[in-house]
């Protein structure tokens, strides 16, 4: 009974130790909407190969991508969140692509200008010239806040979307989007 007792006090004192106060803790967004747009650049361009004289050697996928990306998410760690959307993608012509992505963020130096990584991960949703098709990706970037509950952010992108044989594509850009959130107080302007 005395060592449940001791071990009960000793987790208790370790939870008290290492807990944080509400006024010195890294503060959260909690509940989070952020849409954002963006354009890149195929820098995996390969030459689709033709054994006619007549037929014109044609690149298999297009030079720009752009899309638009909406993801719901928490931010229920102070450094983490974890999130889920759609995203789409036009990589060229018929191929206007959808995906249900998810996408875990880590958050560095959270509040008024936090530094962050997104990793993405989609699967198509929608069938277009092609189908069954997935995209892995990341962002790196900065948000600057705006009010209580908003802020602006932009970023580099990086995605290779895995295609058809022999078409994959891996495109480097840059995003720009805004995140919507519930916690007033994430900023300093929600700080009365």
């Amino acid at each position: 009974m005395r060592i449940k007792l001791f071990l009960f006090l000793l987790t208790l004192s370790f939870f008290k130790g290492f807990s944080q106060d509400s006024e010195t803790g890294k503060s959260k967004m909690d509940f989070y909407f952020n849409p954002s747009l963006n354009v890149g650049f195929n820098i995996n361009k390969k030459n689709q190969t033709n054994n006619s004289q007549y037929i014109e050697n044609r690149s298999s996928l297009g030079n720009l991508t752009y899309g638009i990306t909406a993801i719901g998410g928490y931010n229920f760690l102070p450094n983490f969140a974890l999130g889920t959307g759609i995203k789409y993608s036009f990589i060229q012509d018929n191929y206007h692509l959808v995906y249900w992505v998810i996408q875990p963020k880590v958050i560095f130096s959270p509040g008024e200008r936090p530094f962050y990584i997104d990793i993405n991960y989609g699967k198509q949703l929608n069938h277009s010239a092609i189908s069954n098709t997935a995209f892995w990706g990341a962002r790196l970037g900065m948000q600057v806040s705006y009010s209580k509950r908003l802020s602006q952010e932009g970023g580099i992108v990086f995605e290779s979307h895995q295609l058809k044989e022999g078409t994959d594509g891996f495109f480097i850009g840059v995003s720009y989007g805004v995140t919507i959130f519930s916690n007033k107080n994430y900023t300093g302007y929600g700080k009365d």
